[in-house]
């Protein structure tokens, strides 16, 4: 796996399709790594005409981990957030934004294509926002404006993040727990088989495995507060793609997203939940295609994907 040094880490990235091509950068979400992305949604993308870059978020799969900076406490973060206390983070959202940027700009592309899954999202407003002149659209996915008030995961899915494997450290434990995880978010219109899902785990925990950093990067979400100020700045064309099933982050924050971006165009896929079913990648390429080429209208009016 190639890597870069950029900000003064070490960014483990990969690319498909022609160098020559459009260039479409991918950010993937919490704890997510680079291979996450479905084989088929990156292939799709790279059949459609595009340079696919995907790298791994800092803290994660094979990029710097900020291990010294230990492991925080997420319930005394979450309760001095409620109390509106500041909090300290090892890096913010804004950092990981650079990194995107600074990955580009190792690669010598001057502009993409930006697509966020989650957090992902997260960081790609931050990348349209605070670097306009390197993004030629945005693409959110699943993600949220981050404004206070907005609903939260469901109670099955709290507890799904609660849950600790039976046998710490041990891999099957630990593939077990991540699976069971997979499913509370999964899509309940599409499901994706057990075994499938297993093969997915088992693949990211033998590449890497990092608690630590997935809760500092959730500490970094936590500290990043409301973005809506920022959101009303971007002036790339952008795609708000939402479940309406969505059991984490909720369908109210994605329309909350789109309605704080001028011009943007939310489309709604019902039965969608916080996933990438190999059903829906299909869709979901369709849509990223037309919006990259300026085919669809740009508005704030949903467009309701059903199941077939």
């Amino acid at each position: 796996m190639p890597n870069l040094n950029v900000n003064g880490i070490r960014i483990a990235f990969d690319t498909a399709g022609d160098p020559k091509a459009v260039p479409l950068l991918l950010i993937n979400g919490l704890g997510l790594q680079l291979i996450s992305w479905p084989d088929g949604f990156v292939e799709g993308l790279a059949d459609l005409g595009f340079y696919v870059i995907r790298f791994d978020n800092r803290d994660c799969g094979l990029s710097t981990k900020f291990d010294k900076a230990g492991t925080p406490n997420l319930a005394l973060a979450w309760l001095r957030s409620r109390l509106r206390l500041p909090l300290k983070p090892a890096y913010r959202l804004e950092d990981m934004a650079g990194d995107a940027i600074a990955v580009l700009s190792a690669l010598g592309v001057a502009r993409a294509h930006v697509v966020g899954l989650s957090m992902g999202g997260m960081i790609a407003q931050l990348v349209a926002a605070r670097f306009p002149a390197r993004v030629l659209s945005l693409t959110s996915i699943m993600s949220s404006s981050g404004r206070r008030g907005l609903p939260g995961p469901t109670a099955a899915v709290r507890r799904a993040f609660m849950r600790r494997p039976a046998m710490p450290g041990d891999l099957d434990s630990m593939a077990q727990q991540s699976v069971r995880l997979l499913q509370a978010l999964a899509s309940p219109a599409y499901p994706t088989p057990e075994k499938q899902l297993h093969r997915r785990v088992m693949r990211a925990l033998r590449r890497n495995c990092c608690p630590a950093g997935v809760a500092r990067q959730t500490l970094a979400v936590m500290a990043d507060g409301d973005r809506t100020p920022l959101l009303r700045t971007i002036a790339a064309p952008t795609l708000v793609i939402h479940g309406a099933a969505d059991p984490l982050v909720p369908l109210a924050c994605g329309v909350d997203t789109a309605a704080a971006i001028p011009g943007a165009r939310l489309e709604v896929i019902q039965g969608m939940g916080h996933d990438l079913p190999g059903q829906l990648l299909e869709r979901l390429l369709a849509l990223i295609d037309a919006h990259a080429h300026g085919k669809m209208a740009l508005d704030s009016t949903p467009r309701l994907f059903v199941k077939q």
